[in-house]
């Protein structure tokens, strides 16, 4: 098994960057194309990444302000059972972001390109709630 984790500052009340990594309003500003769900513990999430890509998680884990955890459970068979979680700190000058994608079955070259991906799509996160951008959603990871 592979893990990804990624842990930063963000400049935005917790409050703030709980919604968005918890909520489809703010996953979509990010992420995904578009998501829905309700973010609750067994809670059902659709993520929409294109026609192709239609997935599905539930939320593994849930403490309202704090953490939020996708199973994975619809996905690329690489990303099946894996779980994508957030847990939120707040701090003096900010929010901490302690993010992970773990259960990887291996570390191939798929694990490799998302792990780079995942960094890619925090710092959308971080843009977002620091400066308001919301990249279209084809050219996100080109910002």
């Amino acid at each position: 098994m592979a893990d990804i984790f990624h842990d930063f500052w963000i400049q935005a009340s917790a409050g703030r960057v709980f919604d968005a990594v918890s909520k489809p309003s703010g996953l979509d500003a990010w992420w995904t194309s578009k998501s829905s769900g309700e973010p609750r513990a067994g809670e059902k999430y659709k993520l929409v990444f294109g026609p192709e890509y239609q997935w599905e998680a539930t939320v593994s884990k849930y403490v309202p302000e704090n953490t939020v955890e996708f199973e994975m459970t619809r996905s690329d068979k690489d990303w099946n059972n894996t779980h994508v979680g957030f847990i939120i700190k707040p701090g003096e000058n900010g929010t901490n972001v302690q993010f992970y994608h773990t259960g990887w079955p291996a570390q191939n070259e798929h694990y490799r390109i998302f792990s780079y991906c995942w960094a890619m799509y925090l710092r959308l996160l971080k843009l977002n709630l620091e400066n308001g951008l919301i990249a279209p959603y084809e050219e996100r990871l080109n910002v």
